[in-house]
């Protein structure tokens, strides 16, 4: 499954790195990818949706769904 996030607050590699390690701790996934310029993670594996928005959002940052795919 890969899952897209809008991620917000995000303002430089600092803030990019914490989003991306909250998001591999998540048990499930596989590989993540944080885009800073875009605002966008990227993650694959098999993880809850809740708890990837949860994880970003114990970092200080807003997390939204944006799409998942199955596969």
């Amino acid at each position: 499954m890969t899952i897209e996030l809008h991620i917000t607050g995000m303002t430089c590699g600092h803030c990019r790195a914490s989003v991306y390690r909250a998001l591999t701790a998540v048990p499930g996934v596989v590989e993540a990818t944080v885009d800073l310029a875009t605002g966008k993670a990227q993650v694959t594996g098999n993880p809850a949706i809740e708890q990837l928005l949860a994880a970003v959002e114990e970092e200080g940052y807003t997390a939204q769904l944006t799409v998942r795919h199955a596969g």
